[in-house]
């Protein structure tokens, strides 16, 4: 395994994934919206740059038909819409914009960098998810409230376990980070960014007889 692609990599676990990934030797794509971040983050780690927008289909091609190569995809890239967006008082268009970033961009993603993955001896595909979208556990823990963030990553397990179920010859997993002290909860977590990355890493870099269609931390696997 010599290639990866990281979305939403710019900043927090997904920077940290890149810059864990390049530590091993990897060429590493860094897959932002932001040119100017983008730019400024893969120089920063020693990756190459990739302008990647996961909600527009005209990105995704440009990006796709511009490598030549790719072993490893971690789809990273996701948003919150905020966590208010309860029974009762959801915001559609909120929830909306979440389901279109975290779980219809990881799958046009996925579909446009399929036929590399194939093509490569190891190809690897790693989505992150998070505990909150555990069915197990949601209705006992301390899972928010939210009809945006929370069904979006159930439904990106899902998603991880039929792209398994289809693809065979790649190990393709869902990876919860624990919860990071990042952007995307106002720092509020008690992991750093590297720790979080660190799961993603070990799943992107499985040996070929890893597992495939699971969703694992740190601990190990996680109930459903």
């Amino acid at each position: 395994m010599t290639t990866a692609l990281v979305t939403g990599a710019n900043k927090g676990i997904g920077l940290e994934i890149v810059r864990q990934l390049v530590d091993r030797g990897l060429t590493v794509y860094l897959g932002a919206r932001d040119a100017e971040r983008g730019e400024k983050a893969a120089a920063d780690t020693g990756a190459r740059f990739l302008q990647l927008d996961v909600t527009d289909p005209a990105s995704i091609e440009r990006a796709a038909a511009s490598l030549d190569r790719l072993d490893i995809l971690i789809n990273n890239a996701g948003i919150t819409g905020g966590m208010m967006n309860g029974p009762g008082h959801a915001d559609l268009a909120s929830v909306r914009d979440v389901f279109n970033t975290n779980v219809f961009g990881v799958i046009a993603v996925t579909d446009a960098m399929l036929p590399l993955l194939r093509a490569s001896a190891h190809g690897r595909i790693v989505n992150m998810s998070s505990g909150v979208g555990s069915l197990a556990g949601m209705a006992t823990s301390q899972t928010p409230d939210s009809l945006a963030y929370v069904p979006s990553k159930t439904a990106l397990n899902a998603v991880t376990v039929l792209y398994a179920k289809v693809e065979p010859n790649l190990r393709v997993n869902a990876a919860c980070p624990g919860y990071c002290a990042t952007d995307l909860n106002n720092h509020a977590g008690h992991r750093t960014a590297a720790q979080g990355a660190a799961i993603a890493v070990h799943l992107g870099t499985l040996d070929d007889d890893g597992p495939t269609g699971g969703f694992f931390d740190d601990n190990g696997a996680i109930a459903w």
